[in-house]
Parts: structure tokens; sequence; C-alpha cells
């Protein structure tokens, strides 16, 4: 509801550092009982939820329509616990086995409280997704995909059946894809999230930027909006949703809180610059493990290319090649001197697409002709290869655990390194801290309080993917979506 107030008063000075006080608000310019900040698969579910709950419910977005850096994604959410596409193609999973694997997934950044109750509510949460009318064709695509490129709906995402995952979870598929031909699904589940919010009375304003969240006391009681070129004053009597995404393209918050991620140089999202998480910190918010983040040079996954050996400049190997490729892409991150080799022998080589950047620097009749060309000290990749290979022929692999049948021998001639550089290679990537929140999506400050009247969900919060080396495809669209209705719902009923 748009306020009648008189001609504007003097803006006072506030930023995303510094909230507005209430008494020094000039004018209120909108009233309303939700006030959504982002409109991606975040906002949007948060939105959904909030108005069926009977609040009135105003998103602002600063861009000229709604996206964010879900509708760049492949439309892919990560549920398990046994849904009908799992249960058709032979796979057992239960809620005790999925929920372990997001445990072993968050790393030493997990989050228990939210894998515990995505855990126990994945399954009703892909039905309400299906409710909303995202369509999904329900059959299994069986193979290493990035994501499948006809409307196929079940993929293994992640590092279900790689060691360590694999010994402490039943390993099955997990990746949902909305029901969409060619890569790009997550364009148009945001258009259908866009459409049931706007069914439901949602009030959008496109064009939009945050300034500052307005402060009564403790409590978040609104904020302040760019529109226009001048700042609106919005009042939020339920509180405020940050549903803004990550930091990536803000180069000071990288360098303060994500230093490794420039190492890579291929950014994901849609103006991730951290917005969300400044104004969640200038209230008291906490943001936690700010040093994670996600990479990927996924045009090494075929299965081809899965069955080569990764080693890093000295010829040693670092990972196990059959687990997910983003997993296999932060190891190599952790490299020294700036690039990964790939090693392929004839019989599982195929030519990376030009768009990865990745170059055959190698190659020969034998590994110690690959070691000499690569310029590495004698004796340590033809020695790697041989260990490798002594073992893969028995279907062994004492020092990282992969698994047959990507677990082959590479012993037939000519043999091959490719170059994975960190700098001129296609390493994609995005930040995942951001702000604490509850299972219920509130913005908690360092003693772990709820800030009232303040909510979060999203890639500004630290939730379901927290650890870059267990990131699994679906993840960011799994949190987003769920936490999203957990904030929406929440702050309804406040």
């Amino acid at each position: 509801m748009r306020s009648t107030s008189s001609m504007p008063a003097a803006d006072p000075a506030c930023s995303q550092f510094h909230p507005l006080g209430l008494a020094d608000v000039p004018r209120w310019d909108f009233t309303t009982d939700v006030a959504i900040i982002g409109f991606g698969a975040t906002g949007a579910c948060a939105a959904i939820e909030a108005a069926q709950a009977g609040a009135r419910v105003m998103l602002f977005e600063r861009s000229s329509g709604s996206g964010g850096a879900s509708a760049l994604s492949g439309g892919e959410i990560y549920v398990g616990g046994g849904t009908d596409a799992q249960i058709a193609a032979g796979f057992d999973d239960t809620v005790e086995d999925f929920t372990a694997y997001l445990k072993l997934a968050g790393g030493p950044c997990v989050d228990d409280a939210k894998c515990e109750i995505y855990g126990r509510e994945a399954l009703a949460h892909y039905q309400w997704l299906k409710d909303q009318g995202v369509p999904y064709r329900g059959n299994y695509l069986p193979g290493k995909v990035i994501e499948p490129t006809d409307d196929s709906t079940l993929i293994w995402s992640g590092s279900e059946a790689a060691s360590p995952f694999r010994n402490h979870a039943r390993p099955a598929p997990r990746g949902h894809v909305i029901q969409h031909m060619g890569w790009g699904g997550g364009r148009p589940l945001v258009d259908i999230l866009e459409r049931r919010a706007r069914d439901l009375g949602a009030e959008i304003h496109i064009d939009a930027r945050a300034v500052a969240l307005i402060t009564d006391g403790a409590r978040v009681a609104g904020v302040v909006m760019r529109i226009d070129n001048r700042n609106h004053y919005v009042r939020a009597t339920k509180g405020v949703v940050l549903a803004t995404g990550g930091f990536v393209f803000n180069d000071a918050m990288r360098r303060k809180y994500c230093p490794d991620s420039f190492r890579v140089n291929s950014p994901i999202g849609d103006r991730d610059d951290g917005l969300g998480i400044e104004l969640g910190a200038s209230v008291g918010g906490d943001p936690v493990h700010m040093d994670q983040f996600f990479t990927t040079c996924p045009w090494t996954i075929p299965a081809d290319q899965a069955h080569g050996v990764f080693v890093n400049v000295a010829g040693q190997r670092f990972i196990n090649e059959d687990c997910y490729h983003g997993r296999v892409s932060r190891c190599a991150i952790d490299q020294p001197g700036g690039k990964v080799y790939l090693l392929l022998d004839s019989a599982h080589f195929s030519q990376p697409l030009d768009l990865a950047g990745i170059s055959i620097v190698a190659t020969g009749e034998t590994w110690d002709e690959v070691e000499g060309e690569l310029g590495m000290t004698p004796g340590t990749l033809a020695a790697t290869m041989a260990l490798y290979n002594t073992h893969a022929a028995l279907g062994r692999d004492p020092l990282f655990d992969k698994q047959p049948p990507i677990l082959v021998p590479l012993d037939q001639s000519p043999f091959v390194a490719l170059e994975l550089n960190f700098e001129t290679s296609y390493f994609s990537f995005f930040t995942l801290g951001g702000l604490k929140t509850s299972t219920d999506g509130e913005v908690l400050n360092r003693a772990g309080d709820a800030i009232p009247g303040l909510y979060a969900a999203g890639r500004c919060t630290s939730g379901l993917p927290a650890w870059g080396h267990g990131y699994s495809s679906g993840l960011s669209l799994a949190d987003c979506t769920f936490f999203g209705r957990q904030a929406g719902r929440a702050i309804a009923h406040a």
C-alpha cells in the first residue's frame, strides 16, 4: 500500500552498513506486512508462503525482472529419501541415508539442524514444487552428466557413489531436474514460481535497490529502497526477508573473506555483490563460513575423461576422479603451481570443448615420455602411473579408493596430458558463505539469538551448500527454495 504523504522530506544518511532508526524516517512511501528483497527462486518461494499465510507481501528486485542466480542454473533440485523417480528407477533411498549424505556434504561447515529438517521434509517439498506447477518427467538418466540435454529428471549430481561418501551413506542419485529440453532449466523454474507469487497477490517492484534496513530499537521494521533515483521508505510490520544472493561480484568482500577464489576467473551470479550480507551484518547478523566457495571445470567429467588420473605439478594424485566434478575442481585449486594435469590414454581420450580452455601439453608412447615433456622430476609421474595401473588392473585404488567401472588401467598408448590452468581454463565459481540463520530463516546474531523482524534465505546465508569440497549440483536450489519457504511462512506468523 502506497502512503499518501505530502512532499518528500530531506533524506537522512544511511547505507547497507548503517541502518536508519525509525524516528529518523522522513515519511512512509509503502506499507506492507512483509518486504522481500530479491526476486530469484528464494524470494519467490518466500513470497508464496507468506501470501498463502495471509500476509501482505511486497517483493523488491534491483534488476528489471525476476531471475537471480536461480535463473542461470540448470533447474536441478537435490531431493532424496524415496522420490517417485528414485523408486521407479529401482533406487531404495531412505531419509536416513539422504540426511547422512547432506551432513557429509557440509563437511566442517555443516549445519546439522538444517540437514535434519530438510532430510525429513524433502519429499514434501518436492510435492510442494509440483503443486506450484513445476513439471517433472520422472525418468532416470544414468551415467556421469553435468545436466540433462533432454527433459530427463533423475541424475547422479554429487559424490554419492564415490569415497568417502559411499562409505557412510548408501549411494543413490538425487538430482531432480525440471522437465525442460536442453540446459538452463532454472529460467522456467523461476518463471513458474513468479507466476504463482503474482497469482497470490504479491506486489512486485523492479529496478529497486536496497539501501539500508530500518530499525525500531533491536527490531527490523522496514527497509529503504532506491527507486527512480529516490529513496523510498518501506514500513514492514512483520519484517524483512533478505534473498539477495552471494558476494561473488564484490571483490573487496572476496579479498577480505575468500581470497582463494581469486585463483580462478569465471564468476557465476546475477549482481551477487553481498548487499544482503552487509545489510544483515549492519544490525548484528553473523556472517559465517565466508571463506567457502564452489568452483568447477565441468568439462572434465564425461565418463571417458573420468577414467583419467589427475596429478599436480609434482606428478602426484590428489583426488579420486570418480567423485563430483566440483569436488575434483575444488581439490585441484588447493594444489600448488597454478595448474593441474588430467592424464588419459588413447582408449579414454576425447577432445575437450574449446570453451573449456583445456590444452594438450604433453604426449608420449610411455608415461616416462609424458613426464619428460612436462618437465617433471624423473621418476615422479611415471611412478605415480605405475602404482595406479598396477592396482587398477586388480580393481583397487589403495590411495584414493576410486571405484570400478570408472577405475581402469591407463595403459593404451599413446598417452596424453591435458592442462587445466586456474587462470586461463574455464573454472566457474560462486561464494557459499553468508548470514547464519535458524531453520526458520531467522537471522542470528553472534550470540545465536534471532534478530527480531529479519529473515534470510538462499546464497546470502550459509545453508545446505556450506562446503566447497562437498558441494553437489542441486543443493543451492534445494536450499533456497526450501528455506525461502521456511522464512516466508515464519515471518507471516511472526
